[in-house]
């Protein structure tokens, strides 16, 4: 028999998350209010005595001229992923998204697929054979994560590719670094760090960075710099309306959703970044930092503090997000993924993104449309 679904208020979505250890910064109820550009929705998932056993934030965006959405759970949606009959709860999630008009559905779960160790990733980097992380082998395979992935394909989903080149895709990173903090001291957290990032924090302390948390009216400092950034690593920076609307939403729902976190030095920000934080899960969202005085080392400084401060909160995972896929030498974004191995962390692949065509011709029209932007 399978679960009801129906459209379920805020403040039921959020109480059921919260209840979780975990869930993804994108499968809050506020996340829909920093997308203004798609219509959010909070589904829930009931069983025969009307308790709500699964949620899901569910972002509609039109086709233009027509009233047909591609609808999208990014990173979700929060329901049982184990259980062996997964039909029972996404049936009914697929009939209620085309009674609301959508023509597709994109969703991520949140499933790992393949950890590797640092070490693992430090090989595969010296390793002039291996061209993609995902060709290297893996330290922990999660056999749950290929049944899983069997049954959705047997069910009529498609999965996505992991995206172009350099591994960040449009939808949501498949390849991401995490820290595991559960049970572990914040000594043993340091101790992990490679010799490198030790000797950049104590650097950083010596030469007088001091790192501060900020609010609101200091995201137009991280801005400037953000901007910097996007110009350096040759990618297109969002508007700062954006982060203040992301600011604003978040922290409404939770103080501690967003915080953000400047580097200075003499006066002047060298560094700033944000992070997010859902019941046990901390991510380092935006990161931003100029090219002046690199010798103080604000970036390890940053990344120390934030650390620091999500092991107090409680964490059990410090997720860097994306990373590339690629091990070429000559990818720009190689420096980034060596940067968060000197953490000691692991690389993470979930079973990205999948699709459910529910009228394949608009289906199609969409893909084509995507592949020429």
């Amino acid at each position: 028999m399978s679960f009801r679904l129906k459209a379920i208020t805020r403040e039921e979505h959020l109480a059921f998350v919260t209840a979780r250890p975990s869930a993804s910064h994108m499968q809050v109820p506020s996340w829909g209010d920093v997308k203004p550009d798609w219509r959010a929705e909070s589904l829930g998932w009931l069983d025969d005595n009307d308790r709500l056993v699964g949620a899901g934030l569910v972002l509609f965006r039109p086709l233009p001229k027509l009233r047909r959405y591609l609808a999208y759970l990014p990173e979700g949606p929060v329901i049982d992923w184990d259980t062996p009959d997964l039909q029972r709860w996404l049936e009914p999630m697929l009939a209620y998204l085309k009674a609301q008009g959508a023509f597709s559905v994109k969703m991520g779960p949140p499933v790992v697929a393949r950890r590797w160790s640092a070490e693992a990733v430090k090989a595969a980097i010296a390793d002039p054979q291996a061209r993609q992380l995902r060709d290297a082998e893996a330290t922990v395979h999660e056999p749950r994560a290929f049944d899983i992935a069997d049954r959705l394909r047997r069910m009529g989903w498609h999965q996505a590719e992991p995206g172009s080149e350099d591994g960040f895709a449009a939808g949501q990173p498949r390849y991401v670094f995490q820290v595991p903090f559960a049970e572990r001291p914040l000594a043993d957290i340091l101790r992990g760090l490679n010799q490198q990032w030790r000797r950049n924090i104590k650097k950083a302390e010596k030469a007088g960075v001091k790192v501060v948390r900020g609010g609101y009216d200091d995201l137009p400092a991280f801005y400037d710099i953000y901007v910097e950034t996007a110009e350096r690593d040759r990618f297109i920076p969002r508007p700062l309306a954006y982060f203040q609307r992301m600011w604003t939403a978040l922290t409404a729902e939770d103080p501690n959703r967003m915080r953000l976190y400047l580097a200075h030095h003499e006066g002047e920000v060298l560094a700033a970044a944000t992070m997010l934080t859902v019941g046990e899960h901390v991510w380092y969202s935006y990161g931003a930092s100029t090219s002046r005085k690199r010798e103080v080392q604000p970036n390890n400084a940053i990344q120390w503090r934030m650390m620091s401060d999500a092991h107090e909160l409680g964490a059990s995972v410090y997720d860097f997000r994306g990373i590339t896929d690629t091990l070429d030498e000559s990818n720009h974004l190689l420096g980034l993924l060596r940067f968060k191995v000197g953490t000691g962390g692991q690389a993470v692949e979930y079973l990205g993104e999948w699709d459910f065509p529910l009228n394949k011709l608009l289906h199609k029209a969409l893909d084509l449309y995507m592949s020429r932007r």
